[in-house]
């Protein structure tokens, strides 16, 4: 039985050399995000919320409207791409979260975000 409300998130991290400063502890990292509506009710992304977490066990929280300032509306099989970016003060670190979204049927739904690893190259095997 498919789902009415269900939304695929995949992200792909890229490490951004230019633009850090290990010295400094300053890791910057982009990432890509795709969002798809895999379900079969049309829905919009209201809100998201991050949980950025580096080495140390330092933890960020991130909320806030929309994705890069849209709130993306998205049909059945429709998908969504944006890049943003996070700063670490370590090499390595996480980031997981969730999108609120709402349904043309009105029903307000979460979609995960599942952990995905931010790393300079050659950090992790």
């Amino acid at each position: 039985m498919t789902e009415k409300n269900k939304i695929l998130v995949e992200a792909t991290p890229h490490f951004i050399e230019a633009q850090s400063s290990p010295d400094d502890g300053r890791y910057v990292f982009a990432y890509t995000i795709t969002i798809t509506n895999v379900g079969i009710v049309p829905a919009k992304l209201l809100n998201r919320h991050w949980l950025i977490t580096d080495s140390n066990g330092k933890v960020q929280e991130v909320r806030g409207e929309g994705v890069i300032g849209e709130q993306p509306y998205l049909k059945p099989g429709e998908s969504f791409r944006y890049t943003s970016g996070a700063m670490l003060e370590t090499p390595v670190g996480t980031m997981q979260g969730q999108y609120t979204m709402i349904s043309d049927e009105g029903v307000n739904f979460n979609a995960a975000i599942p952990k995905f690893t931010l790393s300079i190259p050659r950090t992790l095997h």
